[in-house]
């Protein structure tokens, strides 16, 4: 209805109330009658047809059929109704038809018009009002659906390698990109991935990810499927003892992995010689074909242990007639430890050589110093025993035992000379030969001196002479001194020292008990703190020189005391004992003069008398002056 028809409507609607009114007032109840009721409005439609209700259903209905219902990202079947250079269109029953970049129909080089392609609606009207449709889409749509299905079924699928990329390779599955890690591709470890590139191979699909549509595929888990069902069957004929040849498929430190066909075994290094090896590669090489035997297996774990040298007879169950106790061998040095060192006579047959086998002296001997792995040594066949595979080897028998001789190339108070070996807090111990050496006590090192320890005398390595003291020939032990080599000087000392003796001396060390007085001949005393005080009451350092005298000498125990407060006490007494004798002298003299005068006088007289008196008044005069002096 036109705008201008509507406007008529109107006009009339207002205009027919105003002619009726006249009529609503004669009669209320009577019908009103319009113009328009009795107009046939169909007069001017010419040439149309008019329908039943019916009739345009079922005309709507065949109308509708001749469409399809799409629906965006669904996928359908369209054919193809024109190719051009760039582009192919596709009818897929729209009201329009869509078109596809040829470039996504690089995969069907004979396409033609007619031909039937799935596709997928991406956009029913993009924004410039076409049907957007895409074949790639719909491939990698159909691609992920089937994808998804086989990781659920487990099925095995097969996808062409298309190129290398970080930890793996790309595979084409379906049309769609999978991602193969590189520790997938494999049992063994693979290190070149280009040799997979272009190669069509068949896969399992382990994991998806349908967030991102993402799918992870493995070659190796088809492989360790068909190793699991081998394996089982392997298991299963087992049997320890049974022979069976593989190949080496892995060496490691501790062993050797060997391939028997489908399963694993260790042959662990201990199993691979009689011999001792430091590793595997010494004997085995990669994918070298061995027997092996079974030594043990474990059907929950999968686990064989296999053996190597056990196909060989035990080394010591064919040991030669010539190795006998006291025969001579030689061997190379395998192992060291603490009490000694192993040398292997044969591959599998060893004896150790223990450190008291290693020389005659009586010196501890570190092993692991003496010996030095892979070197060879000969030696004396000591003990040996079949039955436990044992043998003791000795490198000192192959020499004369220097002390069964000893008395004879070392008799007491014989001198020689030796080097310093070692050196302790209580001596020092002299070799003087291979294998005899004795220790030098530090007090007899030397007649004079003191040492609070002997390196303050000498060094390792140093030669020095001695004097045999003593012998213990059952403890192989000698008994040295170097001080021995001169007289004792201390016979003498004692003559040149005596108690009393005023003698100067340096001092040389000190400390709060007292200090060490270096005295001539290179002879050293000791003076206690408190014979230390000086007149002046000012303390003695150290390299002070003073006077000293001998307050204590023992030769037995090559002991001196000294005191320096005595040599200023003695001079003191003795000046006072002099006046002393002189006062007493004086006295003594008038004494006799006294006595002498009255010896001639028979009579006093008065003037006799006077001059006895002046005498006994200078007798009382110097007794009263001794006694002052006395007190």
């Amino acid at each position: 209805m036109t705008e201008n028809n509507i406007t008529n409507e109107q006009n009339a609607e207002q205009q027919a109330p105003a002619a009726a009114a006249p009529a609503e007032t004669a009669t209320t109840n009577a019908p009103v009658a319009t113009a328009h009721d009795d107009f046939d409005w169909s007069v001017d439609k010419r040439n149309v047809s008019s329908y039943s209700k019916e009739e345009k259903e079922k005309y709507d209905q065949t109308y509708d059929s001749t469409f399809k219902v799409i629906e965006e990202n669904g996928l359908l079947t369209g054919t193809i109704v024109g190719i051009t250079k760039t582009d192919v269109v596709i009818n897929i029953g729209f009201k329009s038809d869509g078109l596809i970049s040829l470039n996504e129909f690089r995969d069907l080089p004979g396409l033609k018009t007619g031909d039937e392609v799935e596709v997928l609606v991406v956009e029913k009207e993009d924004r410039d009002g076409n049907l957007h449709l895409s074949r790639k889409q719909a491939r990698m749509q159909r691609a992920w659906e089937r994808i998804v299905e086989v990781y659920k079924t487990g099925e095995v699928v097969t996808g062409t390698v298309t190129s290398k990329t970080k930890g793996g390779l790309i595979v084409d599955v379906y049309g769609m990109e999978t991602f193969l890690p590189g520790s997938q591709i494999d049992v063994k470890p693979v290190t070149d991935y280009d040799q997979f590139v272009g190669k069509t191979m068949e896969f399992k699909v382990v994991k998806v990810n349908e967030a991102i549509r993402n799918a992870v595929v493995s070659h190796k888990a088809l492989i360790e499927s068909d190793i699991e069902q081998q394996r089982v069957d392997i298991i299963s004929k087992l049997e320890k003892g049974q022979v069976l040849e593989g190949t080496i498929k892995n060496i490691t430190d501790f062993g050797a992995f060997i391939d028997l066909g489908g399963l694993d075994g260790l042959l662990y290094i201990t199993d691979i010689s009689w011999g001792r090896i430091s590793h595997p590669s010494e004997v085995l090489q990669m994918d070298q074909k061995i027997n092996v035997v079974v030594l043990d297996f474990d059907d929950e774990k999968k686990r064989i242990s296999l053996g190597y040298k056990q196909l060989t007879p035990h080394p010591w169950d064919t040991l030669p007639a010539t190795i006998t106790e006291g025969a001579k061998v030689k061997g190379k040095v395998v192992n060291i430890e603490d009490y000694g060192a192993f040398l292997e006579i044969l591959p599998g047959v060893e004896g150790l050589v223990h450190v008291s086998e290693i020389s005659w002296a009586s010196t501890p001997i570190n092993a692991k110093e003496f010996f030095k792995l892979g070197e060879e040594y000969e030696a004396v066949v000591v003990t040996l025993s079949k039955d436990e595979r044992k043998m003791s080897l000795s490198i000192k028998q192959l020499t004369e035992d220097p002390w069964s001789t000893i008395e004879t190339k070392f008799p007491l108070d014989s001198r020689h000379k030796g080097i310093v070996k070692n050196i302790t807090p209580y001596g020092v111990f002299v070799e003087l030969e291979t294998g005899i050496g004795g220790m030098i006590h530090i007090s007899d090192l030397s007649w004079i001196k003191r040492f609070n320890h002997p390196s303050e005398y000498t060094k390792v390595g140093n030669e020095i002479e001695v004097v045999i003291l003593g012998i213990d020939k059952d403890n192989r032990k000698l008994s040295l001194g170097h001080k021995q080599i001169e007289e004792d000087p201390w016979n003498t000392f004692e003559t040149i020292f005596p108690i009393g003796s005023l003698h100067e001396g340096t001092v040389v060390k000190k400390d709060d008990k007292g200090a060490t007085v270096q005295l001539q001949y290179g002879l050293e005393a000791y003076a206690p703190a408190r014979h230390l005080r000086t007149e002046d009451e000012k303390p003695i350092a150290v390299e002070d020189v003073k006077e000293f005298m001998i307050i204590e000498f023992d030769r037995n125990e090559k002991r001196i005391l000294v005191s320096h407060s005595k040599v200023w006490e003695q001079a003191k007494a003795d000046e006072k004992d002099a006046v002393i004798k002189e006062k007493r002298a004086e006295a003594e003299k008038t004494r006799k003069t006294v006595k002498n005068i009255q010896s001639k006088v028979e009579k006093a007289t008065l003037g006799d008398l006077g001059a006895l008196a002046e005498l006994r008044e200078k007798l009382k005069q110097s007794e009263g002056g001794e006694e002052k002096k006395g007190e």
